[in-house]
């Protein structure tokens, strides 16, 4: 029998720590195997603990709860670099050390997202091959999903790094997803080759060039009216721009859900008209809530990282986690390393 995942989270990172972060942890239980500890201020903890549970110890909750003492917060505002090497005894440093000395499997933060690239970077490492690691993250599309990549990590990238997130798409949802010769497309303002910045016109190129060699089924521009159309299974961009999109596109269905409940409760002929159809209209909720995708995956370091949602809730919390198990059972991760070093001579 295989041992269970160890899913370290930072107690402390983002808008709603630690509450979100525990109760998060604490709900994932039900949907999960996972072994969870939280790091942080262990007396902050045990307090909100207390608070939110009526329990003394973490354990009482369940044996699969622990705590792990850190002194230290990276806040949104420091700087990346600077924190990672000066906060040693922070919740995110101390994550990646337990994550790189095997006593975790796997690591979850939904703190500044700089810090934890760069830690990721500087204390896990880049899978051989890769110059940059990108955040991936999937997204609600007509009858399925598609991965964007970057949605935030880089936001100044060369077309190299571009064709890179086409290799570790491809690599991860075939793998992953036992998606076959997944589709992918790179986000500009039109879909002709001549169209776009010069980063997407010299991506393009490269992508062209080099798609078969590399085994990946480029189907070459996407507007952004067309990533949720089904036709593609990842999306290629660069961090500026991808973050701008992901987070329009999480704008939009709270816009479209909010105005759809107004509607239907601005008078009483409209609720009762809307009664037969709530069943697909909790459905199309469901499949428009940011919150049911989890967090963003860091690909393109040696060991498994997950970036939650800065402004998580305990919901997209326990989502982020049971995600974060997925992604350690499957190897993502180990199989990675496998097929960028069989493609290490062809770039």
């Amino acid at each position: 029998m295989a041992e269970q995942v160890k899913v370290v989270v930072d107690a402390m990172g983002g808008d709603n720590a630690p509450d979100a972060n525990i109760t998060g942890a604490v709900n994932s239980l039900k949907n999960t195997e996972a072994d969870i500890v939280l790091i942080g201020k262990e007396e902050v903890i045990k307090n909100r603990i207390k608070a939110l549970y009526g329990k003394e110890r973490i354990e009482d909750i369940s044996p699969r709860l622990k705590i792990y003492n850190a002194t230290e917060t990276i806040e949104m505002e420091d700087i990346p670099t600077q924190a990672i090497k000066k906060k040693k005894d922070s919740s995110m440093v101390v994550g990646f050390n337990l994550l790189k000395e095997g006593k975790g499997d796997v690591f979850v933060s939904a703190g500044n997202s700089g810090a934890l690239l760069t830690g990721a970077t500087l204390l896990i490492g880049r899978i051989k091959g890769i110059d940059r690691p990108a955040l991936a993250g999937m997204l609600p599309a007509y009858k399925g999903k598609f991965l964007l990549i970057d949605a935030g990590a880089n936001t100044n990238c060369k077309p190299i790094n571009l064709l890179q997130f086409a290799q570790m798409s491809t690599i991860y949802l075939s793998n992953t997803f036992n998606i076959q010769n997944p589709r992918v497309g790179l986000l500009n303002i039109g879909t002709e080759e001549t169209k776009g910045n010069d980063l997407t016109k010299e991506a393009f190129k490269v992508l062209k060039e080099k798609s078969n060699e590399l085994n990946i089924n480029f189907v070459g521009n996407v507007e952004g009216r067309e990533a949720f159309s089904g036709e593609i299974d990842a999306l290629v961009t660069d961090g500026f721009s991808g973050n701008v999109f992901l987070k329009t596109s999480e704008g939009l269905g709270k816009f479209i859900k909010r105005s759809l409940t107004e509607s239907i409760k601005s008078n009483i002929i409209s609720t009762i008209a809307a009664v037969p159809s709530l069943p697909a209209i909790k459905r199309f909720a469901k499949i428009t809530d940011y919150k049911e995708y989890g967090g963003a995956l860091f690909l393109g370091v040696k060991k498994p990282v997950v970036k939650a949602h800065g402004s998580s809730d305990a919901k997209l919390f326990a989502c982020t986690i049971k995600q974060a198990e997925q992604f350690v059972k499957n190897n993502a991760v180990g199989k990675m390393i496998e097929e960028f070093d069989k493609l290490q001579n062809k770039i």
